[in-house]
């Protein structure tokens, strides 16, 4: 707007001396982190970048861009929106215990809490039940907690202590609670009944014609759900209901729902983990949909990874989870927006200081 104060690059040493207090909270953090990972027998790696395929979520983003080969022909690549694709060929190869710092990209992202491109710390354990990856997170984030010296996280008014004991909640009964619907009456053999759904959340979201299952989901989660959640401790979320099973194995004694998980603090959601699918036709299934839905929705689809689709089939039973280092950072610092945690905050864009 006409008349507000020109913003200073992130490089100007008097803006980096307001952030640096943030960034050694990083360095903290990490170094920290790096310790739990090697007390607990893990291994650090590094994945690659340039990918085959980004990802086959429906409303994931990916930057694409060639590279060339020797003989000048070019090949369509993209950044990657996660490591997962790469860790879970590293866990076929018989890697058991692995984590990664990993540097990913996704289109359509801006905010507070969002980047274009971030940091995500992914780890798996082979042969593990997605309830010791629920273990891990509680102690990653006291870790961070411990690093930086903070007390009690806080954000946008919300409050949660990284010591306390969390709050264990499924989605059901958090529909339940928070919205008065009853999810899994509105799913059977896997899928979700639209009518079904969109009749229960009437009045409380507004549903579009073209809306999905999927969709009236996202919404009330969001709008009713998400704002609760965090709130005086952590809250991990979990046994997500099967539509929403992304790369998570179905629960087999109910399979209306999934051994997914997510993990939130005051309100933010800190990090997302499976008890892995390794069925490699049912994952087949469900990118092809995804990406068919993504194709009617935005016009573009990605293609599948036929090389890590083969390694699902080989790689062993096992849990892992992705969660976003930089707004762990952001909590566990005291910042209030997330670049003011990362050492080069996106270029050229204006950005409120507080």
């Amino acid at each position: 707007m006409a008349g507000d104060k020109p913003i200073s690059p992130f490089w100007s040493p008097g803006r980096h001396l307001d952030r640096r207090p943030f960034l050694q909270a990083r360095g903290a953090i990490t170094g920290s982190l790096r310790g739990f990972f090697a007390e607990q027998g893990f291994v650090e790696v590094e994945t690659s970048v340039l990918q085959v395929s980004p990802g086959n979520e429906t409303h994931l983003h990916a930057p694409r861009t060639e590279i060339m080969r020797p003989d000048g022909s070019r090949a369509l690549r993209y950044l990657r929106t996660s490591p997962e694709f790469a860790c879970k060929k590293l866990l076929a190869a018989g890697e058991t215990r692995i984590f990664e710092f990993a540097r990913v990209f996704r289109d359509r992202e801006r905010g507070d809490l969002h980047l274009p491109e971030f940091t995500m710390l992914e780890w798996y354990r082979a042969g593990a039940s997605y309830d010791a990856i629920m273990a891990d997170c509680v102690v990653v984030i006291a870790r961070a907690a411990q690093a930086t010296g903070i007390g009690t996280f806080s954000f946008r008014g919300r409050t949660a202590d990284p010591f306390a004991e969390p709050e264990l909640l499924t989605v059901a009964g958090a529909f339940e609670r928070f919205v008065g619907i009853d999810l899994l009456s509105t799913i059977r053999d896997g899928e979700g009944n639209r009518a079904a759904l969109a009749e229960a959340a009437s009045g409380k979201v507004r549903v579009a014609g073209d809306d999905t299952w999927s969709d009236v989901f996202s919404k009330v989660l969001v709008e009713h759900v998400e704002p609760h959640l965090g709130q005086g401790r952590l809250t991990i979320l979990f046994e997500y209901p099967s539509p929403e099973a992304a790369l998570a194995r179905v629960k087999t004694d109910d399979p209306r729902v999934a051994e997914r998980f997510e993990v939130y603090a005051c309100g933010v959601e800190l990090a997302n983990g499976f008890g892995e699918l390794t069925d490699a036709a049912e994952q087949r299934k469900r990118f092809t949909e995804s990406m068919a839905e993504k194709q009617r929705r935005y016009g573009e689809a990605y293609p599948l990874d036929e090389d890590f689709l083969a390694a699902v089939a080989a790689m062993p039973e096992a849990s892992g989870v992705a969660l976003g280092l930089d707004r762990l950072v952001m909590l566990a610092s005291g910042a209030s927006r997330i670049d003011q945690v990362v050492w080069t905050p996106p270029a050229n864009e204006a950005s409120s200081e507080t």
